[in-house]
């Protein structure tokens, strides 16, 4: 196996960075510092070590969906003095990593695992997984802004995707909309919703493809069950 492909898959962080970290020379095998990409790794025989920090392939795969709470970093560790996902997950021995990221003031439907290559197939754009969320917005857009928004904004200079967007519930001076999308660009809805002159009051993702949160309470967790991970690696 590539090297940068086994930490990614090991959790760490994503192919892309896993890249930079071998190019600055944060990667050992076996004590030997590596700067060459694409070097290959013997998952059963060779040692990695990132930052002298030994990681491995965890052979027992754990899949869960937590509801995340607002005030959550979804890091693995506390750069500032942030509270971190993995805290809200008690009695599992085996290390996890957040799929994808939610922002810190977002809650809603995020899933942990230590299956690598599962968690860059959902969070990899090519492949098109939906993220559903529920907003709170300031007003009420009208239709040519929604017609605008599943057209695509252009954010940060770059055009988004199409995308899913209705209202579902209208008040006096807010209004709640239920938004999909398939990218997962930086605070995306928040900036998609600002663009529309409706900025996010509230953000909550409720849905994943077709795994749903259901009725999880805010800050709980579940294993996801086999039909679950079955219809994820199907994806």
């Amino acid at each position: 196996m590539r090297l940068q492909k086994y930490i990614a898959y090991s959790g760490v962080t994503s192919r892309r960075k896993a890249e930079e970290l071998i190019l600055k020379g944060r990667v050992k095998i076996n004590d030997k510092v590596i700067r060459e990409l694409g070097t290959k790794v013997d998952p059963d025989k060779d040692i990695v070590k990132v930052d002298n920090r030994q990681i491995k392939l965890e052979k027992k795969k754990i899949y869960i969906m937590l509801n995340k709470p607002e005030g959550y970093v979804t890091t693995l560790k506390s750069y500032h003095n942030d509270k971190i996902v993995i805290d809200l997950i008690q009695d599992i021995d085996e290390r996890i990593f957040p799929v994808g990221r939610l922002d810190k003031d977002t809650s809603g439907l995020l899933l942990m695992t230590n299956d690598g290559k599962l968690a860059h197939r959902l969070t990899h754009p090519s492949y098109e997984v939906l993220k559903t969320y529920v907003a709170l917005v300031e007003g009420v857009p009208n239709g040519k802004k929604l017609t605008k928004f599943r057209k695509g904004l252009k954010i940060d200079g770059k055009m988004t995707a199409k995308a899913y967007i209705r209202i579902t519930k209208k008040y006096k001076d807010t209004s709640l909309l239920e938004i999909s999308i398939h990218e997962g660009r930086n605070r995306q809805v928040r900036k998609m919703c600002k663009y529309i002159r409706h900025p996010v009051i509230k953000l909550k993702r409720i849905a994943i493809g077709e795994i749903k949160l259901g009725d999880i309470k805010l800050g709980q967790w579940r294993y996801l069950t086999d039909k679950e991970v079955r219809y994820l690696k199907s994806l």
